[in-house]
């Protein structure tokens, strides 16, 4: 029984070292701390409404010392040409609008090919706040690569009440810029 309890203290030591190691390992490598590009997609239909268009600019910094990661997005939302038919085919049938979204101090998770931030999101609308069905929602955001370009997609993952609104698929986008402050950019 004793021997039961020390195997899985011991499995469980490791496993946090390995995460240290892990996380260490992305903080004194020279990986970027600093990216920012765009959002440029579609939402599934949701409620009956949609799809709809995504687009903007975003910035994300991440906290080596501390293991998290600063996000904001500011994004226009549109229903797309799929959702209008020939008799409401003005821009004031497509509901424009804004949205700024803010995740801070969220927590970073190396996946395969890059890094996840997973934290609590801050939504306004025109502005000013969002529904409260939308507020207190969750965001994940994958920054992923390939050989040839080691930073160069962005997912974001709404989840809990966000998802009635931006659906809860992936939505997608590019890094435009992965630097670190001492590259003199």
């Amino acid at each position: 029984m004793k021997g039961k309890i020390l195997l899985r203290a011991v499995v469980c030591i490791f496993s946090v070292l390995g995460l240290a190691v892990a996380i260490r390992a992305i903080a004194d490598s020279r990986t970027p701390t600093h990216f920012s590009g765009v959002i440029n997609d579609y939402t599934p239909i949701v409620s009956s409404t949609g799809p709809w268009e995504l687009r903007g600019l975003w910035n994300l910094t991440l906290h080596p010392e501390s293991n998290t990661a600063d996000f904001s997005a500011a994004l226009t939302m549109e229903l797309s040409d799929f959702s209008l038919n020939s008799t409401n085919i003005s821009n004031s049938a497509r509901m424009q609008h804004t949205h700024h979204l803010s995740v801070e101090g969220g927590y970073v998770t190396p996946i395969s090919g890059g890094f996840e931030v997973t934290g609590p999101v801050t939504i306004t609308k025109d502005g000013g706040p969002a529904p409260a069905a939308i507020q207190g929602s969750s965001l994940v955001i994958d920054v992923t690569g390939g050989t040839l370009v080691e930073f160069s997609n962005i997912t974001l993952t709404f989840q809990d009440g966000a998802v009635n609104h931006f659906g809860g698929q992936p939505l997608h986008g590019v890094v435009r810029k992965a630097y670190r402050p001492d590259e003199g950019r």
